[in-house]
């Protein structure tokens, strides 16, 4: 286990560096929004999350390389200690890109040490490791899009990638058809004795826990995910000037901030234009329609005469208990679901500093479901809980319709 474990750490690390190759040494200072941090910030603060969480606690001999890293790059564990403010984090030229690489080889081999000889500590160990490990995947998808978020405001138009992960969208659509469930009691979630496995494919956080039991009324889910052209059309008819189709939040804050369109869009001259890793491209409507707020998936569900799904109707409907057969559920974009981001039923968070992962945040929050283009491979699973307030949009976020279904009663129904 002890070196599987450590061929697993040191590709998922190896995965990091390669997202930044391409990437010129300004490009990792940049921060051009406060929920996107700098790449540097994204390869430090993992590193900072093995330190913290593994190597402090657990060796004895081991020193922090620079004392200041860990109030530097401690994301928001009040339990640690106090944080460098997010919306400061580009203006930071020091530490620079090589000493923050010479920060990960220097916890990098004192990790690889730790897991090649863990002593009686072995399945803490192994549980701590693969915790950091998939929180490090979190961050790679984060590094795609906040290198995305850099790049699409500069007015030059950058190209990140040529060709790779935006890819996996560009399929001609079918039409859509809404595949139906009868509902009726189904389970969700995670057994609390599955979510301690060892494994890196049986992962789950511990706010996929535990398993419960929920009721479904009858629903109909979209087979796959609404297009760019299908979200011009609501355009076209004023979407963002009906404010009947908008919650009121999201009406004050579409007119206060003058969304007209999804992130990434821009018009001239009568024609629509996206920024894609590959640079500013005419618009492709046969495109899966992405970084969408949860309020913009709201409104054009509401312009459908539809919804979103619930995350308990997402999740039935990849059971194999249920009806597997919806496309794109995983690999392209995350779904908004119309569910508030709380606890399961029974919800226990881990103990200690590491439980402020994903608790404390359940509140104003709003599900997604499935994964993305950038998510990397290994990280998506049909109990995963993806997270985001519902303005928030620089992430691979879509949308997929849903609605309900009216149960069929034979004439001799009473």
């Amino acid at each position: 286990m002890a070196n599987d474990l450590s061929s697993l750490y040191t590709k998922v690390r190896a995965h990091s560096l390669s997202l930044c190759r391409g990437l010129e040494t300004e490009d990792f200072c940049i921060q051009p929004a406060i929920e996107a941090s700098p790449p540097k910030w994204h390869l430090a603060h993992t590193t900072w999350f093995f330190e913290t969480f593994l190597l402090l606690p657990l060796v004895t001999a081991y020193q922090r390389q620079v004392e200041a890293y860990g109030y530097l790059f401690n994301s928001y564990y009040e339990g640690i200690g106090q944080q460098w403010p997010r919306e400061d984090r580009g203006k930071l030229s020091r530490p620079t890109v090589r000493e923050i690489m010479e920060y990960r080889e220097h916890v990098d081999r004192a990790l690889l040490e730790l897991l090649d000889a863990p002593g009686n500590r072995a399945q803490d160990i192994s549980r701590r490791t693969l915790l950091g490990l998939h929180h490090e995947q979190q961050h790679q998808e984060l590094l795609v899009t906040d290198i995305k978020r850099n790049f699409g405001a500069n007015p030059l138009n950058p190209c990140y990638q040529a060709s790779g992960i935006e890819l996996t969208l560009t399929e001609p659509s079918e039409p859509i058809e809404f595949v139906e469930f009868d509902g009726g009691l189904t389970r969700i979630g995670v057994a609390a004795e599955r979510s301690q496995a060892l494994e890196f494919s049986d992962f789950s956080f511990d706010n996929e826990t535990p398993e419960h039991q929920v009721y479904l009324g009858p629903f109909a889910i979209a087979s796959r995910l609404s297009t760019n052209g299908e979200y011009l059309e609501f355009i076209e008819d004023g979407g963002y000037q009906r404010p009947e189709l908008w919650l009121a939040e999201a009406w004050s804050r579409i007119t206060r901030e003058g969304w007209a369109a999804p992130l990434y869009w821009t018009s001239q001259d009568g024609e629509w234009f996206e920024y894609r890793l590959s640079g500013r491209q005419p618009l492709d409507r046969s495109q899966r329609v992405a970084h969408l707020s949860y309020y913009e998936a709201d409104a054009f569900a509401r312009w459908q005469g539809v919804r979103l799904p619930t995350e308990a109707e997402w999740e039935h409907s990849q059971l194999p208990a249920g009806n597997p057969v919806l496309g794109e559920a995983f690999g392209r974009l995350w779904q908004w679901t119309s569910s508030a981001y709380g606890p399961y039923p029974g919800f226990r968070q881990w103990a200690g500093p590491v439980g402020e992962y994903n608790g404390k945040f359940m509140s104003g929050q709003m599900v997604l479901r499935g994964s993305s283009c950038a998510t990397p491979d290994g990280h998506a699973r049909t109990s995963y809980r993806n997270f985001f307030y519902p303005w928030d949009r620089w992430q691979y976020m879509g949308v997929r319709l849903a609605k309900d279904s009216i149960p069929v009663i034979s004439r001799g129904s009473s």
